[in-house]
């Protein structure tokens, strides 16, 4: 079986799985399933990105790579001035994303389709575990497709193991953002905050 969690399809069989997670005072259940990253429980990294946010997230909110929703679903149950967002290119991801949104009555647009050209609007956060084994290429891809959806003032925060290249990810995202910064080192895993400084010239 050679599916992974960026497959488009997945082809495994279905293997369910729940689990709960407790955010800043709210409780929350998913399902997950095989076939789609980290079955079972909220990640490591997840976790970390989750809990170096600020505290007070509003607008439109981008989860890009959602998998089955925990980012994306999280901060919507939070912050429910939020309108969130969340896309991924795994069919089974989506489904389960749509499905604990509704499950954590969490409104949310869930969409499928590789990459983010897909999604229509511009946001004021973006919020992303990225794919790393789909490998250097498409991950430095979608950073440069979120500045062009970014609002001005807008913000994006990712995770990335610092084995698995944070330290040059950031130095790609210094060639696109006017800020980048690491905001969190947590078990290997850095949190990087990417902002694009508003222009106050009128």
């Amino acid at each position: 079986m050679s599916d992974h969690y960026y497959s488009a399809a997945p082809q495994s069989e279905h293997r369910y799985a729940s689990c709960t997670y407790d955010y800043r005072g709210v409780t929350l259940r998913f399902t997950t399933d095989a076939g789609v990253f980290s079955r079972g429980e909220v990640d490591f990294g997840t976790n970390v990105l989750l809990n170096a946010l600020p505290r007070d997230l509003s607008g439109a909110v981008l989860d890009m790579g959602c998998g089955w929703g925990a980012i994306g679903v999280t901060v919507g149950k939070k912050y429910p001035a939020c309108r969130v967002v969340m896309t991924d290119v795994n069919e089974r991801a989506a489904e389960l994303a749509k499905q604990n949104a509704q499950a954590n009555g969490v409104s949310a647009q869930v969409l499928t389709g590789d990459g983010i050209a897909h999604v229509a609007g511009n946001y004021d956060i973006i919020l992303t575990n990225p794919p790393i084994r789909a490998g250097k290429q498409v991950i430095y891809g979608l950073f440069a497709a979120a500045k062009e959806k970014m609002n001005p003032g807008g913000e994006m925060y990712l995770v990335i193991r610092k084995q698995q290249g944070a330290d040059s990810a950031v130095k790609y995202l210094k060639t696109l953002f006017s800020s980048v910064e690491t905001i969190e080192r947590s078990g290997g895993f850095h949190v990087i905050r990417c902002r694009e400084e508003q222009n106050d010239a009128v």
